[in-house]
């Protein structure tokens, strides 16, 4: 069963060149990885799990990310219905 809205469970700290990704729920996320779609590049990361309150960091180079750069953030719940977050760079 869906629930018609959910909360995204974290807060992005942009610090260019690191993006922090805190879990600000009080459930734990798994699955948890990064993707991007635009000018930079992001080292590959493998999906991690994060306890409420945990923080997972990645570098992200190139020049004027604001510009045309997103972050796909990727997770799945507890119940592993999986969940896509598109936040501009």
């Amino acid at each position: 069963m869906y629930e018609d809205a959910y909360r995204v469970p974290f807060r992005l700290d942009r610090r260019p060149p690191v993006y922090g990704l805190l879990n600000t729920s009080d459930e734990r996320v798994t699955g948890v990885a990064i993707t991007i779609h635009g000018a930079g590049v992001l080292a590959a990361n493998n999906p991690a799990t994060l306890l409420p309150g945990e923080r997972l960091d990645v570098t992200v180079a190139g020049a004027h990310l604001e510009r045309g750069t997103i972050l796909v953030v990727r997770w799945r719940r507890l119940d592993g219905v999986e969940y896509l977050w598109r936040v501009n760079a």
